[in-house]
């Protein structure tokens, strides 16, 4: 287990602002442990919630073109036929995977290939299971081209509180199945759109593990 680069710097500002108001706290209650003790206590729970956001874990990848990976940790919160508007243009499978805050929030890539569109889209921060969050909020949207010429789109989609998505591609990059496309902060939502003969294997509220549950079979 490691931290996530995108947590380097918050949890280094945080313990400053923590140090500093733990400070403040001793300087005007010099006298009261009870007071003293609490502050430091409250401090080092949140800091740890927060360093647990960031975690980045350590694990082998079993990639297999047949296999669309989860790119994200989560819940699984859709399946069902839809059209993608913005690229593809066609009817497809949607799994989308909500992240809650205590999830890791590192995304991966379902299927390795190309890069064959990619797209940021400012938004709104409408919580990320409302049904309008996959057009309306902040989002990315990254298109892959495997080397068998399938095409599989996925969508970063920010939540309520997650007001920043990060993104590490562009169109014509080479990447592999499981390596790291992305990553967005305190709770948000991935969907990915797969062909329609590819085979869902998990169900409604299935948990999955980003890099590691095979979540469709192509």
């Amino acid at each position: 287990m490691k931290i996530h680069r995108e947590g380097h710097l918050v949890l280094f500002v945080l313990l400053l602002v923590l140090f500093g108001l733990n400070w403040v706290v001793f300087y005007y209650f010099p006298q009261s442990p009870l007071v003293q003790n609490s502050a430091i206590l409250v401090s080092v729970i949140f800091y740890l919630l927060i360093l647990q956001f960031f975690r980045n874990p350590i694990f082998q990848i079993t990639q297999n073109t047949k296999h669309v990976l989860a790119p994200a940790d989560g819940k699984v919160v859709v399946i069902e036929e839809t059209i993608e508007p913005e690229h593809l243009k066609d009817r497809r499978k949607q799994v989308s995977i909500f992240m809650s805050p205590v999830n890791v929030h590192v995304n991966r890539m379902p299927v390795g290939g190309k890069i064959s569109y990619f797209k940021y889209h400012p938004g709104k921060y409408l919580v990320a299971w409302h049904p309008k969050s996959s057009t309306e909020n902040e989002r990315t949207t990254v298109a892959v081209k495997t080397n068998d010429g399938v095409e599989i789109l996925f969508r970063q989609i920010a939540g309520a509180l997650a007001r920043r998505i990060k993104f590490y591609v562009k169109e014509g990059m080479e990447l592999e199945q499981g390596q790291e496309f992305g990553f967005i902060k305190f709770g948000s939502r991935v969907d990915v759109f797969l062909p329609l003969d590819a085979k869902v294997t998990v169900k409604i509220g299935d948990i999955t593990k980003g890099g590691r549950t095979i979540i469709a079979e192509l």
